[in-house]
């Protein structure tokens, strides 16, 4: 924040989200021990990054982060609202983001990669879903957990071959 002015800056943005971001990460790392896999900050063009890529027997979730502090949270069909306020594009955006996910993947792996969206929240205080929402995944930070006992998709090999092509910076330059 500017001292002096008392505005928030784009680096106090930065810094609130890279908070949740870390986090979650840790909820994400405790999956690892039931063949879970995950990367964290993804590069993608434009200075953009995935927060969080969770790849394991029960499919790839792309993770993305929103933390909220002390913030009610609704979610329906297609808009987010924080505290009542304008809708906010974070299902749009998820969604996007996992298509470009299994494109990216598809490409270096020789079967298909669906890939979920997974939109999650930090340090709300309230978070309601309409349950009519069925193509993106919402949690709350420590909820996040309930993908661990997912299986069915991957085989561990298929695992091991999406994660190593997913690591690689260069498949993602051009994603």
């Amino acid at each position: 924040m500017n001292l002096l002015l008392r505005r928030k800056t784009e680096w106090d943005s930065w810094r609130k989200g890279l908070a949740g971001e870390k986090r979650v990460g840790r909820e994400l790392r405790r999956l690892s021990g039931d063949g879970w896999l995950v990367l964290h900050s993804v590069p993608l063009p434009r200075k953009v990054d995935i927060d969080h890529l969770l790849i394991g027997p029960g499919g790839v979730f792309s993770i993305n982060t929103k933390r909220h502090p002390d913030k009610d949270v609704w979610v329906g069909d297609d808009m987010v609202k924080v505290n009542h306020g304008k809708p906010q594009p974070y299902l749009r955006k998820s969604r996007a983001e996992a298509r470009r996910v299994q494109r990216v993947l598809e490409r270096y792996c020789d079967f298909e990669v669906p890939v979920t969206p997974v939109l999650v929240f930090v340090d709300i205080r309230h978070l309601d879903k309409v349950a009519t929402l069925l193509d993106v995944r919402v949690y709350e930070e420590r909820a996040v957990s309930a993908l661990g006992p997912l299986t069915g998709v991957f085989q561990p090999e298929q695992v091991r071959q999406l994660y190593e092509a997913a690591r690689r910076k260069a498949i993602w330059e051009n994603a």
